[in-house]
């Protein structure tokens, strides 16, 4: 008798992101019947009934060099994919992985389940069989919103001899991580002309109503005026859509505790305003929210999982174009703070609206902890290519604390300097500081900006993500595409300082 747990056939029901999505579930005993299977390879050591697929698949491997081969037919099944990985499976993201791996074996158009048996992988994590769930179902994800012809998805059965209790872990720790990622994904990967202020967040409301403990606060153009927001009002003043800045409350903690504060950059769309980009990928520029987006689907993916601390997500957005009463460069704005600062390029941006968000989130929510997490230079970028986000802080042992977030997510960062002489080279002739334009190092000049808006006894945390939004080849757990980078780190954070608190 085979006995299966829980199904996850996930339909995304944000609004206006619905689609359908890969499918996972778990069994407690093999399906013998499983006319398509994955049987995965850790090392030498083969069980019998697999042992002539073991040598089929060294032949296949000697002749392509590949970890997978695909047997049509034979061994008792219609397909088999044989798999090999050599990494030893110690640690969360190296399951992740593999299930990443699993599943870009699969075919692309399936009908069929997958049979994949886990019951004699060596692994000394607990719940191995969730963590490779989430990790196919992160390498699944596919943008089809204005395909008029769609891929199919797959659907993968897992067998593992704790698969009630990895069923019940999967759905309500690991499947909100997915649901988090794919959110900000959907976001980064939406036209311009469908996400602007408003829509952003009529649907991050959508994705994020009726889940415990999170309340949704909007502060529109008036509420931007009354505070004093200059910068944040001035990035949006050449777009036909107003800013805005979205905040969500999660109250998971102990009353009147000091929550985190996450604060994401939402850039609509950044055409660079009256500094105006070349056209040359241009396109991507609709991803420049992918902070905000991050934020969003973090917020979402904590809320589902219920850990026990308060957090506020704060995430001002606009749209940066060029119009006759767009701002210039050599143009003053006076800021929350009261702090002016001097436009050297209106394309600077996301440091200028980030720079009213934090002001506002620590006068209002007075964080134990904030982190800003943006797409903001392409500095960055030429740094650190895509194999990192830039990290930058005013304090070592936390530059060290996220780099161990950054391996425990999978979502790796890296320290970047921020010295006294970058926030000296901000000084304008004729306001306190420039926003650009005052020479390297780029990206500690970006964090300098938003530093000078941060009290310096904050632990604060700057992440630019400008090279890790996009990825022109596919991983084991992203495929092509925008990444959703942050929403697993900054889980990840939030869930070890939940942990702190217990």
């Amino acid at each position: 008798m085979v006995t299966r747990f829980i199904a996850f056939a996930m339909l995304v029901a944000f609004t206006g992101f619905a689609s359908a999505q890969p499918s996972v579930s778990f069994s407690a005993s093999p399906n013998e019947k499983a006319s398509h299977k994955v049987v995965i390879f850790q090392d030498d050591i083969v069980p019998d009934e697999h042992k002539a697929l073991f040598t089929a698949f060294e032949t296949a491997k000697a002749l392509n060099n590949g970890s997978t081969s695909h047997h049509y037919a034979t061994f008792g099944a219609k397909h088999i994919i044989a798999l090999h990985t050599d990494t030893p499976l110690d640690n969360p993201v190296a399951l992740q992985n593999l299930g990443g791996q699993i599943a870009a074996a699969l075919p692309t158009d399936i009908t069929e389940t997958y049979s994949v048996d886990l019951s004699g992988l060596k692994s000394n994590i607990q719940h191995a069989a969730a963590f490779i769930a989430e990790g196919a179902m992160l390498r699944g994800y596919q943008f089809q919103t204005y395909k008029t012809t769609k891929k199919a998805d797959f659907s993968i059965e897992f067998t593992t001899p704790s698969a009630k209790d990895d069923a019940t872990y999967f759905e309500s720790q690991r499947l909100p991580v997915v649901e988090g990622v794919y959110m900000a994904r959907n976001f980064a990967s939406e036209p311009g002309n469908t996400i602007y202020p408003a829509s952003f967040i009529d649907r991050a409301k959508a994705a994020l109503r009726g889940l415990d403990d999170v309340k949704i606060r909007v502060l529109d153009r008036k509420d931007l005026e009354k505070n004093n927001m200059g910068a944040l009002l001035g990035v949006g003043k050449g777009s036909i859509h107003d800013p805005a800045m979205l905040i969500v409350e999660y109250s998971g903690g102990k009353k009147g505790e000091a929550p985190i504060v996450l604060a994401g950059k939402g850039i609509t769309f950044d055409t660079g305003g009256t500094s105006l980009k070349p056209n040359n990928n241009m396109w991507q520029m609709k991803s420049d929210l992918s902070g905000a987006a991050a934020v969003a689907g973090t917020l979402h993916a904590i809320a589902k999982q219920g850990l026990a601390i308060n957090v506020v997500g704060v995430m001002p957005l606009a749209e940066n174009m060029p119009a006759e009463d767009a701002i210039r460069p050599g143009d003053v704005l006076t800021t929350m703070q009261g702090t002016t600062i001097e436009i050297i390029s209106t394309d600077a941006e996301g440091r200028l609206i980030l720079a009213d968000a934090v002001r506002y989130a620590q006068d209002k929510y007075k964080p134990s902890m904030l982190l800003n997490i943006a797409t903001l230079t392409g500095s960055a970028a030429r740094a650190l290519s895509d194999e990192y986000a830039a990290l930058i802080t005013r304090d070592w042992d936390l530059s060290v604390a996220m780099k161990a977030v950054g391996e425990q997510s999978g979502e790796h960062v890296w320290p970047l300097p921020l010295h006294p002489n970058h926030f000296k080279q901000l000084k304008s002739d004729i306001a306190d500081i420039k926003n650009s334009g005052v020479g390297n190092p780029g990206a500690s000049i970006g964090a300098a900006v938003i530093g000078t808006f941060i009290d310096e006894d904050l632990p604060w945390v700057h992440l630019d993500i400008a090279g890790v939004d996009y990825l022109t080849e596919a991983t084991d757990v992203a495929p092509k595409g925008f990444h959703g980078w942050g929403v697993r780190f900054m889980t990840q954070l939030i869930a070890n300082e939940a942990k702190k608190g217990n």
